[in-house]
Parts: C-alpha cells; structure tokens; sequence
C-alpha cells in the first residue's frame, strides 16, 4: 500500500510570513520518510470543515510546484482541482508544467468542484451541477487530446480550443496519471470508470467505500474497462498525538482498506507542522503497511 499526505491548512506559528518554511520542512521531512505522494486542496479560501475561510489558503499549483523543487521522489498532485476554477486547456498547461519539473511526479487531480461561496465571492461562475459535470466530461477529454501527438482542434458544447498544442510535452507516459475526487454513484464514478487513471474517496467507513468500489466495477463493466486499471485512493486523516490515535491504530485502518482494495491511503495530519507525525509515518507506519 502506497501512503500519501495532504496539507489541508496553513496556520501555522510564525503567521503569514513562516508558512514557506514550514511547508518546505514538511515536504522535505514527507518526501525524506518515505512518503509516496504529496497534496493540497485547490481552494482559494480555507474550507467549512477544516476552519473559516479566512485562515490562510495557498494557490494549489503554485504550492505544489515550491514542494517539487524540495522533493525527489514523492508524487504531487490536487485533491482536487474544480472544473470551474480553471480553463481546461491551461490546467493541462499547469499540469504539464509540474510534471516536466518535478521530473515526471505530477498527478492531475479533478472533480466537479462544490465550493459555491468561494467562486461567487471571488466572480468565478459557478453554473448547476449538471453543467458542472459536463465541463468536467469535456474537461477529461481535452486533458487526453493535449497529453497526445495529435494537436487537433477541440469543439464542445461548453469550450472550443482551435489548437491542443502542448509543449514539452509530460514527461509521464503516457500522461499524469487522472484522478477524478468524490463518490458520486451515477455521474462521478462513471467519468472515473471512462477516464480516469485513479478513484479518491472519502475514508466513510469500509462497508461504504466498498458499496462506491462495487458500484465503480459496474461501470467498468459497463464500458469494457478493466477494473484492475484504475488506481484506488481514499482520504483519511489520523491525529498523533498523545490520547488520540497511535500508530498501530493507523495500521490497522489501512490493513482494512487494503482488504477492500485500497491501494493508496492518503492522510491528513492536523499537527503536521510538528513535523514528529511525519517521522512516525516514516518510522512505523509506512513500512509496515508497504506489503499490504
């Protein structure tokens, strides 16, 4: 089992003007332990569940292209990008970008995006979700046509691109690997079973993630896709601390998801800026877990 680490929030001591050192200790430390891959939100605003929406935000693809210069080897990625916040043609830009310079280590990560009150209060359209959910449809598709040799034209109902050229091209082949975020049973994880490279759920329990991996089989199915190609992520967090979680607790969470078919564990850490989290990651959780 591979494990991830996301970075969900940026308060950290010193204020505004220590997050740079404390993000490039924890990407280094991550990346150091063991980590297989690292990840922020793509929010302009702090989020409901995690504080209010004034704590600081980084901008995702700037954060994440700061870490690649500290790392060698752990994978980056959004978890993950709105449709709405960025126009296809330049996420694909975006995208390539952190991949020819973090040396091939860039996931695309992508969903329909919810966050209605950060894009109005910032003026970015934030349409109903079925046409949310056919950008992202057309979306996918221009992401292929801009990972391929062929830089035809694009026309669909919601973007038209005259030219798909991509130079450099990614340095991962054939492409970033395509994560497509959330659970949706009818729209969601169909688009994963037609374009995506990998699934992220929500850590809900293994009975339910088990109900969307069964669900995600059938519509493999349902489009001769083979099951087995798509890369299976779940986010979960585990707070390290002294009364709450240890790491035999962490073990076992992931031995669980890892018996339904979870092939990559992604976790938040709410202390994470005290560095010691990562090293017990690195130190007992991760080789334990590796063989699973």
């Amino acid at each position: 089992m591979k494990i991830g680490l996301q970075i969900s929030r940026f308060t950290w001591p010193g204020g505004d003007a220590q997050i740079g050192a404390h993000l490039a200790e924890i990407a280094r430390t991550a990346d150091d332990c063991g980590f297989d891959s690292l990840w922020v939100m793509d929010h302009f605003w702090q989020i409901p569940n995690i504080g209010p929406a004034s704590e600081p935000m980084l901008e995702a693809y700037s954060a994440l292209s700061y870490m690649a210069a500290l790392t060698k080897r752990a994978r980056l990625g959004t978890l993950v990008t709105g449709v709405v916040y960025r126009h296809p043609g330049i996420l694909a830009k975006t995208v390539t970008t952190l991949d020819v310079l973090s040396g091939g280590r860039a996931y695309l990560g992508i969903g329909a995006a919810w966050n209605q009150a950060e894009s109005r209060g910032l003026g970015i359209p934030f349409p109903a979700t079925r046409e949310r959910f056919e950008r992202l449809e057309e979306a996918l598709q221009i992401m292929r046509l801009m990972w391929s040799d062929n830089p035809a034209p694009y026309i669909g109902k919601h973007y038209q691109l005259e030219e798909t050229l991509n130079r450099p091209q990614a340095l991962t082949r054939p492409h970033p690997p395509i994560l497509i975020g959330g659970g949706g049973e009818k729209k969601t994880l169909r688009l994963v079973a037609r374009y995506a490279d990998a699934c992220n759920l929500f850590a809900m329990g293994t009975e339910a993630v088990q109900r969307k991996l069964d669900i995600l089989k059938q519509h493999c199915q349902d489009v001769q896709r083979p099951y087995e190609e798509i890369e299976k992520t779940v986010l979960a967090f585990a707070n390290l601390a002294p009364g709450a979680m240890t790491p035999a607790q962490v073990i076992e969470t992931c031995r669980s998801y890892a018996q339904i078919g979870i092939q990559h564990m992604i976790f938040g850490l709410p202390n994470v800026v005290e560095i010691t989290p990562i090293e017990v990651f690195g130190k007992e959780i991760i080789p334990a877990v590796a063989g699973l």
